[in-house]
């Protein structure tokens, strides 16, 4: 949603810069997917866990591809679907399922493990579609709770084919040509971290981050990765989307920047992509 994003920043009269920080490679071919939906509808999985909104179109998309989405919309509506938030819940519904559970607002993994208290998991098949990433803490909940997990991804989470940008991004927070940093995922700072680190910039960018921008983050999940770091978010929503971060971020780096002539200076808001 970059182009959105930048649209967003510029409506609220910023200058949007989308830096390319991760990019997904898909694991899911036809034949994976012609296993997997014949699995779902045979009756092997109890309970489906879907963390992304990305994870339910790539498995519809590959599903209409091979002619397999009735029976996949047929599967799924007999089992127990368990969603993390609204982009899941609002994929699956425009493909006609509704989710039995969705998580409530942050949508973190902490809401997750809350969402499954009234489901009995002793003994359950449960299919678990991460995000990019492995979910550790609620894949360990659900073995604690002595399902039978089946971990699966449909993509992971990479680093861009060109680090280019993200390198010149480094050097241009470090020099203070960047007013405000918006991070909408936290593998976005990790990947940017990394960078510096091989760089040998890691430190600079800590102290530029926390001494001369405007860091916004757009949960708890973002916040902590920053903390981990040694970084304070200054602009959190308190809706954890993308629209209300960069809305509250131009709105705090409009009082900041305000003159004493009641006009505000040009500023540049940062989007990853």
């Amino acid at each position: 949603m970059s182009r959105e994003l930048a649209r967003l920043v510029e409506k609220h009269g910023g200058h949007p810069v989308c830096v390319p920080a991760l990019r997904e490679s898909h694991e899911l071919d036809a034949d994976k997917a012609g296993r997997l939906i014949a699995a779902l509808a045979s009756g092997d999985y109890d309970v489906v866990v879907f963390m992304t909104g990305v994870a339910v179109s790539l498995l519809f998309e590959v599903a209409e591809q091979i002619e397999q989405r009735a029976p996949l919309v047929d599967a799924l509506r007999s089992l127990t679907t368990i969603c993390r938030g609204p982009k899941p819940t609002a994929a699956l519904r425009g493909f006609g399922v509704v989710p039995t559970v969705t998580a409530r607002a942050a949508y973190t993994t902490a809401e997750m493990i809350d969402a499954l208290d009234g489901i009995e998991l002793e003994g359950c098949r449960v299919l678990l579609l991460h995000y990019g990433e492995r979910s550790e803490a609620l894949a360990e909940t659900l073995l604690a709770r002595r399902a039978i997990v089946d971990e699966q991804w449909l993509y992971r989470w990479r680093m861009p084919d060109d680090m280019g940008g993200l390198e010149a991004l480094v050097r241009r927070i470090i020099a203070g040509d960047i007013q405000a940093l918006a991070i909408t995922c936290q593998v976005q700072f990790r990947h940017l971290h990394a960078v510096a680190d091989r760089l040998g910039l890691s430190r600079d960018l800590v102290r530029a981050l926390n001494e001369r921008l405007v860091v916004g983050a757009v949960g708890p999940t973002c916040t902590a990765i920053l903390q981990v770091h040694g970084i304070t978010a200054q602009v959190v929503p308190e809706h954890p989307k993308m629209g209300p971060l960069v809305v509250a971020l131009m709105r705090h780096l409009e009082e900041q920047n305000r003159g004493p002539a009641g006009g505000s200076p040009e500023r540049l808001g940062v989007v990853f992509s």
